[in-house]
């Protein structure tokens, strides 16, 4: 069967999606929809071959893991456009159609003169991705600028806004995650304010700047010490396949967490809401063992515990099974249970 083409979107059947992913699995969609015009949107739906389809809806694919194949469309926004709006004295309103790249958006900011974003360099997706997992680095949510999220109801077939408090964010969280392949987010709106202070108290950040000769930041500055960071700890997936970070920091009861502590006075732990404490995931990892570790093509960095990396050609199935081995060993070490942060797309 032949691609369907129109002048808001391109439909491909039996499409790789290799290259659609940054774990780099050699998995396969029937259908594979590229969105160029949010408007095209209802004449996609109406395609004849989607009406009782599933549907599976990726950015860039920086946070999926694909087990099998998918027999159904995998749905793209692959629109573009980046515009300022009116804002006020004390902000700067961006509106953002969803195919834009994250770390593009992050960086035109910086050259614009708008500050906030900064923290949230070089995280790799798409801007419509980064509401929906509520994407976070170095102290900063995205949460923290979204004014509003355009998006279309394919249960109902409606466009519709949701503002920041409609949008339930939570730690790596959001209604567009707990509802997936619901809402299709077509634009993001951000408010920047206009009085900027540099956000620095996460671990490290403060010690790269002085170790970079500077006092007093400015946003670009901020922005250098995240990437050195980032590139320092964190594998590139350009050049070996992965997904970031792998896990969430788990969050357990503050009582869990003292005699954890009391047992173990190494452990990353930080005060969190409702009487819980969040531990770092990757001490839990290295600690019990797994950094490093590779079976066959599939392994968790020797860069940083968190991230599990296809080293060539592991199928889904072989690093989910690592990933699961990782999460019974913490467990049966630590009494901890760890949470994928990546979206897996089992059978």
């Amino acid at each position: 069967m032949n691609a369907i083409r129109s002048s808001g979107f391109t439909l491909s059947p039996n499409a790789s999606l290799r290259d659609r992913n940054t774990l780099r699995v050699d998995a396969r969609a029937a259908w594979l929809a590229d969105i160029h015009d949010a408007a095209a949107i209802p004449d996609l739906l109406d395609q004849a071959v989607l009406r009782d389809a599933p549907t599976l809806l990726l950015g860039e694919g920086s946070n999926v893991l694909f087990t099998r194949d998918f027999d159904g469309a995998v749905v793209t926004m692959k629109t573009r456009g980046i515009e300022t709006l009116d804002g006020g004295s004390d902000a700067v309103r961006i509106r953002v159609a969803a195919g834009e790249h994250w770390d593009g958006l992050v960086r035109w900011a910086l050259a614009h003169g708008h500050a906030g974003l900064e923290n949230l360099i070089l995280i790799p997706g798409s801007v419509g991705a980064a509401p929906m997992q509520n994407i976070g680095a170095y102290g900063v949510e995205v949460r923290e600028f979204i004014e509003s999220v355009e998006a279309y109801d394919l249960r109902q077939r409606r466009h519709a806004v949701f503002r920041n408090a409609d949008c339930e964010f939570g730690y790596r969280d959001s209604i567009f995650k707990r509802h997936p392949d619901r809402w299709l987010i077509t634009a993001v709106t951000l408010r920047l304010p206009r009085e900027w202070s540099p956000r620095i108290e996460y671990s490290g950040v403060q010690d790269e700047l002085r170790r970079m000769g500077i006092e007093h930041p400015a946003p670009i500055h901020v922005a250098d010490t995240v990437m050195a960071l980032r590139t320092r700890k964190l594998p590139d997936p350009a050049v070996i396949g992965n997904a970031g970070s792998f896990f969430k920091n788990p969050l357990i009861p503050g009582a869990q967490a003292a005699a954890l502590r009391a047992e173990h006075p190494q452990l990353p732990c930080w005060p969190a809401p409702n009487d819980t404490s969040k531990l770092s995931a990757a001490w839990l990892i290295e600690a019990s063992g797994f950094k490093g570790l590779r079976e066959g093509d599939a392994g968790i960095s020797n860069r940083h515990a968190l991230v599990l990396v296809n080293h060539g050609d592991a199928t889904g199935e072989q690093l989910w099974a690592l990933a699961q081995r990782v999460r019974a060993g913490v467990r049966e070490q630590f009494g901890v249970e760890l949470e994928p942060e990546p979206r897996v797309i089992t059978a």
